[in-house]
């Protein structure tokens, strides 16, 4: 997928996690956010997977498997977040997320604050 189509595709998600953050607020727990982002982006066109299944493979086997919030369009990940502030932790996990599907962009959201918080990590 070239950068322009990446781009217009992260741009989108961003616009609905912004209508699902005014219409929510903070408050809920992650799962509340994650399917409210889930339906709005659907409802927006997209394929959605959510609880998508990441592996890690090590010398040819399977070392550990992590699931990551949503999976848009097969190509753009995004991780939510239900605290008072992101941290290095949370941006750590989003580059092993990426590494590991050999993806190329994760959008990392915290609604655990009035206005939604996102930030676009790439690999």
């Amino acid at each position: 997928m070239d950068t322009d189509e990446l781009n217009r595709i992260t741009q989108k998600v961003i616009g609905c996690a912004y209508t699902v953050s005014n219409v929510l607020g903070a408050g809920f727990l992650e799962k509340v956010y994650e399917n409210a982002l889930a339906h709005e982006l659907r409802k927006a066109g997209f394929q959605v997977k959510q609880q998508y299944k990441i592996q890690v493979r090590y010398d040819g086997i399977v070392v550990g498997e992590y699931f990551v919030d949503l999976l848009v369009e097969e190509c753009v990940l995004v991780e939510l977040k239900a605290v008072r502030a992101l941290d290095d932790g949370n941006f750590a996990q989003c580059l092993s997320y990426l590494k590991a599907s050999q993806l190329r962009v994760c959008l990392l959201m915290n609604f655990g604050s009035p206005k939604v918080e996102i930030k676009r990590i790439m690999r």
